[in-house]
Parts: C-alpha cells; sequence; structure tokens
C-alpha cells in the first residue's frame, strides 16, 4: 500500500493553514477533478476494470492508511520503523548535510519524524496528492521542529513535475513504506530512473521495499482480523461518491486481497456482490455479480531484484539494511 492518493480540497483553505507558521510554505499542483474523473471512467469502463490506488486517499483514506499501520498483522511499517531507528546514525553519515530532503507520498510524516533530528535537512519538501491531509501534517512538523524549513507540495508525483522552490542545495528523494511495490515492474523502473534524474549524481535515494517471504504473512498483512484493510480499500468507492459524483452502493462491494506468485504481488480487488448499476459522469457502468475492480498491486522483491534496478536507473552504489527476519530492506541509493 501507499500513501500517494488523490486530489482533495486546496486553494484558500490550505492557504489559511499554512499561514500560521512562516517556516512552512505550501504549494499546489494538484490535477483538477476533471482530468481525475476522465481517468477514472476510463479505468470503470475497461476490461479488466481498474482504479488508481492512488484515488485511495482522500482524507478519509489517508487516515485510514494509518490505521493500518498500526494493525499487528501489518509488519511493514512496525518492521521499516525498526530499521530507520536502529540506523538513522549511519543513513546521516551516507547522506552528509547541506540538502534538501523529498519525500513521495508523505501522508502523516511519521517515519521523517525518526531521521530529522539526524539528519537536519536545510529544506523538507514532502510530496502528496491529499491536499488537506498534507498541509495539516506539514503545520504538525513545523510546530514540531521550529528550526526545520518546509515546503510542501501538493501533486501527484507519480508523474513528472517541478519542485516549486529554487534551491542550488543537493537533493535527497525518501520513499518509504514500500510504495514502491505500487507500480508496475516496468513503471518502478521508470520510477526511480526519474528520481535518478531529479537528485543528479551528487544525491541520493532512500527507499523503503517489502521483501518476498511467506505467503501466509503477506496474506495476513493485507486481511486483518479487525478489517481496517477492507474498509481502506472500500472507500476508494466512497471517494468516488464524495469527489466525483458517482452512486456506488459501498456496501454491495466487498474487500479481496490475494498473493500472485506468479507476478510476485499482492493483489486487491473490490468485488461485487450483486448484478448493478452505478452512473458516474452521465454515463452508467454495469457490474456482473462477482465481478472485481482492480484497485492496487503490491510487488514484493528480493535484494537482487532492487538492485538490479538501481542501478539501471542509473545509481552506482547501493547500501542495504534488514532485519534478521528478511521482512524487509531499507535502501540508500547514490553514486
Amino acid at each position: 500500500m501507499a500513501i500517494y492518493g488523490a486530489a482533495v480540497g486546496s486553494g484558500h483553505y490550505l492557504k489559511e493553514i499554512m499561514n500560521s507558521l512562516s517556516s512552512v510554505h505550501f504549494h499546489d499542483q494538484s490535477v483538477a477533478l476533471d482530468d481525475h474523473g476522465n481517468e477514472i471512467l476510463s479505468g470503470l469502463m475497461a476490461r479488466p476494470r481498474s482504479l488508481s490506488p492512488k484515488f485511495f486517499y482522500d482524507e478519509k483514506g489517508s487516515e485510514l492508511f494509518t490505521e493500518i499501520t498500526r494493525q499487528p498483522e501489518y509488519y511493514l511499517t512496525r518492521v521499516e520503523t525498526s530499521l530507520l531507528r536502529k540506523h538513522v546514525d549511519e543513513i546521516s553519515e551516507l547522506i552528509g548535510d547541506d540538502f534538501i530532503l523529498i519525500e513521495y507520498g508523505s501522508g502523516s510524516s511519521e517515519k521523517i519524524r525518526i531521521l530529522l533530528d539526524s539528519l537536519r535537512p536545510a529544506i523538507y519538501a514532502p510530496l502528496d496528492i491529499s491536499g488537506e491531509y498534507l498541509a495539516q501534517a506539514a503545520q504538525a512538523l513545523g510546530q514540531e521542529f521550529p528550526w526545520l524549513e518546509v515546503h510542501a507540495t501538493c501533486v501527484d508525483f507519480t508523474g513528472e513535475f517541478e519542485l516549486p522552490f529554487n534551491s542550488q542545495k543537493r537533493r535527497v528523494s525518501f520513499f518509504p513504506g514500500s510504495s514502491i511495490g505500487n507500480f508496475e515492474r516496468h513503471e518502478s523502473q521508470a520510477f526511480l530512473t526519474r528520481i535518478r534524474h531529479l537528485v543528479g549524481e551528487t544525491g541520493g535515494l532512500l527507499l523503503g521495499v517489502d521483501m518476498k517471504k511467506d505467503i501466509t504473512v503477506l496474506n495476513d498483512a493485507y486481511n486483518d482480523e479487525r478489517g481496517v484493510t477492507a474498509a481502506f480499500n472500500l472507500n476508494i468507492l466512497a471517494h468516488l461518491n464524495r469527489e466525483y459524483g458517482a452512486d456506488f452502493d459501498v456496501e454491495s462491494f466487498r474487500h479481496e486481497a490475494v498473493y500472485n506468485e506468479q507476478k510476485g504481488c499482492i493483489q486487491m480487488f473490490l468485488v461485487s456482490e450483486k448484478h448493478q448499476k452505478v452512473s458516474l459522469d452521465g454515463q452508467i457502468i454495469e457490474f456482473q455479480a462477482e465481478e472485481r475492480i482492480h484497485t492496487e498491486n503490491s510487488h514484493k522483491y528480493t535484494v537482487s531484484e532492487v538492485e538490479a534496478m538501481a542501478r539501471k536507473a542509473g545509481f552506482g552504489k547501493i547500501k542495504t539494511w534488514r532485519d534478521d527476519d528478511g521482512l524487509f530492506g531499507v535502501f540508500y541509493l547514490f553514486n
């Protein structure tokens, strides 16, 4: 899973949030709802049907994802956080000083708090497409770290974009949570290559990656006993109802998540429990009973797969930290 969501509320309200702290700045590069609406409709009309996982992350979706990370079955956040805490001094030494720290899909900015006092970046630039959630998280971070200059940018970072502020300092990117796994493998390669171009020869990327492991552990992580992941998955339909004028009967769909061993990924779906019709943007979409909407892939990797992808993207050096059980890996890619 990942936090890189769909654009929600920006503009005047967000500026009001950010204006309370002079060290915190908000930049709005969000995509128009109409543009997203076309993408949503195309995915739902296609066969097989699909929705991009970026549409998980309205404010409610972001809150649910944070709750997922606290479930006992969801080891990813717990293990990654432990690795960051354990190796923060070594990470800081490798990265160096006087740099911009760019976090992709920053969400609640919880993990960056582990690193900030040690890294002491000149500028922290969180990127997320859930605008109000980003603004609130950036303000909280500015209050907690008053020495820190924050440039929060509401942007769909899965495509091309430019940083909206000027600085000649070195760039280091941070992409935690195994969010890289939400891309198809060829998309992951392209994304890492774009990051390499952004950070340049003197920069780097601190990357969290979920490792391939026992299938039962993987399936349990995405089917937690309390049903928080199911609520998160179903909220994508509620989000479309709220923001895009759809009329999904959310209770007529169920969550399904299973590991696809051939693809090396968890696949998440929403399954229609009956024959039903949904309207969106003047179009009628007809679902048969048991028809599925594909909402997310979460690819898992081996260390050698990550290393090969990093080198192909243009990173010459790789430092790896893993937990004793080999559940998760933190990688620093640099030159």
